[in-house]
């Protein structure tokens, strides 16, 4: 008898991931992964001091993001839809994130840089999810 693995997130066939909810969910957790690694160098550093807690830059925490969003990219395979979601998403992503950023300078840059990373992840996964599958049927 073989015993199936869950695997989340839930990809189809060709490894997209299939809903919105586990991109954002898989991402956001991410970005708390991100936070607490941050937090623990963070710590380290300004034990050792070589500076003040909360000086690390948080938006640092959007990479296990960013390599969840590549992997996805990648399974969509070569065409026009994917690269033209995917600059919409990340131009969008970016100015909302640093958006964020902007209105939250009186926060430690570890907090300011952490929402703006938080706004890069839902923001990015709310245009790419939908905006490569519309391409995707509007053009194959």
């Amino acid at each position: 008898m073989t015993e199936q693995q869950s695997a989340f997130p839930r990809r189809d066939a060709e490894g997209r991931i299939r809903t919105l909810g586990d991109l954002v969910g898989v991402g956001l957790a991410g970005v708390v992964i991100g936070l607490l690694v941050l937090v623990l160098f963070d710590v380290a550093f300004a034990w050792f001091g070589a500076g003040e807690f909360g000086q690390a830059n948080g938006w640092l925490a959007v990479i296990l993001p960013a390599w969840l969003f590549w992997e996805d990219f990648r399974a969509w395979g070569f065409g026009a839809p994917r690269v033209v979601a995917a600059l919409v998403a990340v131009a969008t992503a970016v100015v909302s994130g640093l958006l964020v950023a902007g209105l939250a300078t009186t926060l430690p840059p570890l907090l300011s840089g952490v929402l703006a990373a938080t706004t890069f992840t839902v923001v990015y996964a709310t245009i790419w999810f939908p905006g490569v599958r519309w391409l995707a049927n509007r053009t194959g």
